[in-house]
């Protein structure tokens, strides 16, 4: 077994930025998997990369002891993978089906040389319930009689991180170099692992994870589109989120939002959150929106209509909440409405495709039909939240809605 050694799956944004830097700087070896040849060859003939810190003041820090192996060597990866310490995977919801299969033969290996010695796996994947998903997919490739529960450890996570735009001529000037923003806390849950949580500074293990994974989707995924919605309705020309925020008015009216997400969010999660941890999480955040540097577009933000207007994303979820508790909500569906006008092209001029269709099914079958044909609303079970967005979307049409002081 390599002693102090991380497996990462995904050489991409995250795992370089925050895995690798984490654990990089906390003494770490490891070992990048990734399907990318000029990544791997990279990494291996420097054993080092960049990460450049966006911040206030930009600096640098070199994250050393690295190496790298391609993806389609399967008998090396599964070789690493039955000797590593612990693990991580960041390869995003498409890809994370199509390397369950390494996993499964080198936890057989593992097994077979370590049998005391159970595998984590931090998920750092923007992919709920990523954990059940891992599991339901190796029980059908590992042998009836594994021993699962004992071998490995599926630890999920709250990505917080927000990683800043990384231009071509970036990219040209070093394919290792990757941006950051300062913020480097890693939320993973405390009772996924098997083996001893690392001693890895910037990691944040919390007992309740569902609790986080909320405060994420329904704070600060919801108060960044938020930014985005409001933001494109009132400053139609500006380009990124910085600008739009820039203007005190829609400010406030974020903040506001995301604070009635607080409140109703710490009455689901009395015994996690306090409403003054909440309010100074929501002031760092709108702080980091504010980065500069991070360049982050309105256009990025607010894209994906369908997803981030669906029933269970980061505005109809949140309102699920309050209706459960019998709390106000006002606010956060009056946001929502407001994505219903989000037609943002992107710096090239162009919508997302989806929202191109969004948009005309919204112009040519109304709001109703839209939030059930593409955004799962049930006719019978959500049709009061229906009628709400429907009302909210007609004042805004009309012009009848002011943005508030």
């Amino acid at each position: 077994m390599d002693k102090n050694s991380i497996l990462i799956f995904g050489a991409g944004k995250i795992g370089r930025s925050f895995i690798g830097q984490l654990f990089g700087q906390s003494g770490y070896h490891i070992l990048f998997v990734d399907i990318d040849p000029e990544i791997v060859d990279q990494l291996n003939q420097r054993n080092s990369y960049p990460v450049v810190i966006k911040g206030k003041i930009e600096k640098t820090i070199l994250v050393e002891n690295v190496k790298a192996l391609s993806a389609l060597d399967v008998d090396a990866v599964k070789n690493a993978i039955a000797r590593t310490s612990i693990m991580a995977v960041s390869v995003g919801k498409n890809a994370l089906e199509k390397i369950i299969p390494v996993i499964a033969a080198g936890l057989m290996l593992r097994q077979k040389l370590s049998p005391d010695s159970p595998l984590d796996i931090i998920i750092a994947e923007n992919m709920r319930s990523a954990n059940l998903f891992i599991r339901s997919q190796l029980i059908q490739l590992l042998p009836e009689n594994f021993p699962l529960e004992k071998m490995l450890g599926l630890v999920e996570t709250s990505i917080g991180k927000m990683v800043p735009i990384m231009t071509k001529e970036d990219l040209k000037q070093d394919p290792l170099m990757i941006f950051a923003e300062p913020y480097n806390n890693l939320i993973l849950d405390r009772k996924g692992f098997k083996g001893t949580i690392p001693k890895v500074e910037g990691l944040s293990p919390k007992k309740n994870i569902k609790a986080w994974v909320d405060r994420k989707a329904f704070i600060h995924n919801m108060g960044h589109a938020t930014s985005a919605y409001i933001g494109n309705f009132y400053q139609p020309h500006a380009t990124y989120i910085y600008e739009v925020l820039d203007n005190k008015n829609i400010l406030n009216n974020v903040r506001l939002t995301m604070l009635q997400a607080a409140t109703i969010l710490r009455a689901h999660y009395p015994e996690e959150f306090t409403y003054q941890d909440l309010e100074k999480h929501i002031d760092d955040l709108l702080d980091r929106f504010q980065n500069r540097s991070l360049k982050d577009t309105v256009f990025r933000v607010g894209q994906d209509l369908s997803r981030k207007l669906g029933i269970d994303d980061r505005f109809a979820g949140i309102i699920k909440m309050a209706l459960k508790k019998g709390l106000k909500y006002d606010r956060i569906i009056k946001s929502m409405a407001y994505g219903f006008f989000f037609n943002k092209p992107n710096q090239q001029g162009n919508l997302n495709n989806q929202d191109e269709q969004f948009l005309r099914m919204l112009n040519e079958m109304g709001v109703k039909s839209t939030l059930e044909i593409l955004c799962g609303f049930h006719p019978e079970n959500d049709s009061f939240l229906i009628d709400e967005l429907e009302l909210q979307y007609l004042k805004l049409k009309k012009k009848e809605a002011k943005l508030e002081i």
